[in-house]
């Protein structure tokens, strides 16, 4: 399985899905800057919070539908949120009916960008699980295309660019802090690195779904909650995601939801950046300590998403 998606597959998906994504920057940032009390080091930011629909899922919503048939019934997708607004988006750009399921945690700006959008929006259930079922209930009765959030070979390819275009913008990359829900993101980014360089999952304490998968062996259940559940509590990471972050991914550490609302905060703070809650769990590792980098070490950090509310709510 791990031989199924390699860094050669990463590059020519890139070639097919480039003219429709952006190639977002990475910006070198002191720790200190972020955290007085923290050492001075060098961090990258890959501002992935400013890719098109306001998530790095858009890459794997374009890689579906530009290497998939799309019949004329269109796309169906469940989401916590952004892949919904992904898939919107890249149907909404090259014409295709999209129907998207999503729960009721979902963010209020997640919603609202899906209604935008123009696709056929369903809200219902209490977790992602329930607009996973409900979506593929509508799978079997309308022919419709299921575009998955994470457990997709094309979501992977897709999400794998991440790590092909930081390769090219951090010729010194050591080490890539990535957050974890289903497991796509990591999934493509460590195929694409395949152990060249260090990839290490975060997830939140509420929603270990990558830990608890690697300590049994396999994808298991594993709580969906916390301040991240409307993107990384999809209480199980994918079938073809666990191959490639047991083979490929160096370590996984957690955080608690008040480190992720405090890294918000910082990078609200110190970089006038704002990024949903998902999105700022690899800066809460390092200021947590959860990663601890050694001397010399350089390190990306993935900010994956910020489809939330201006401004959100205890940023100041």
């Amino acid at each position: 399985m791990t031989q199924a998606i390699t860094p050669d597959d990463i590059s020519k998906t890139y070639q097919t899905i480039e003219p429709y994504v952006r190639r977002t920057p990475v910006v070198r940032v002191d720790l200190a800057d972020l955290d007085p009390s923290a050492p001075s080091r060098p961090v990258g930011f890959k501002l992935e919070h400013l890719q098109r629909a306001g998530s790095f899922k858009v890459r794997g919503a374009f890689a579906n539908l530009l290497l998939r048939d799309v019949p004329e019934q269109g796309v169906v997708a469940a989401s916590g949120g952004n892949h919904g607004v992904a898939v919107a988006y890249a149907a909404h750009r090259l014409g295709v009916p999209a129907r998207i399921y999503v729960p009721t945690v979902s963010a209020q700006a997640k919603i609202d960008r899906i209604r935008e959008l123009g696709a056929d929006l369903v809200v219902g259930g209490d977790r992602y699980a329930d607009a996973l079922a409900a979506a593929q209930d509508w799978v079997a009765d309308s022919g419709a295309l299921s575009v998955h959030a994470f457990d997709q070979r094309e979501t992977l390819l897709g999400q794998g660019s991440v790590g092909l275009e930081l390769a090219g913008q951090l010729d010194d990359l050591d080490t890539v802090l990535v957050p974890v829900g289903g497991g796509g993101l990591i999934g493509g980014i460590a195929a694409y690195f395949a152990g060249r360089v260090r990839v290490v999952g975060v997830v939140p304490e509420l929603a270990p779904t990558l830990s608890h998968a690697l300590a049994a062996g396999r994808p298991v259940d594993a709580p969906a909650g916390g301040i991240a559940a409307d993107a990384l509590a999809p209480r199980r990471v994918g079938e073809l995601v666990f191959p490639l972050t047991e083979a490929f991914v160096a370590d996984v550490v957690l955080v608690a939801d008040e480190a992720i609302r405090q890294a918000q905060q910082r990078l609200w703070q110190a970089l006038r950046t704002i990024v949903e809650p998902a999105a700022a769990v690899g800066l809460a590792a390092l200021l947590t300590g959860a990663y601890r980098p050694e001397p010399g070490e350089t390190v990306a950090v993935v900010l994956s998403g910020a489809n939330t509310s201006l401004p959100p709510a205890g940023l100041a």
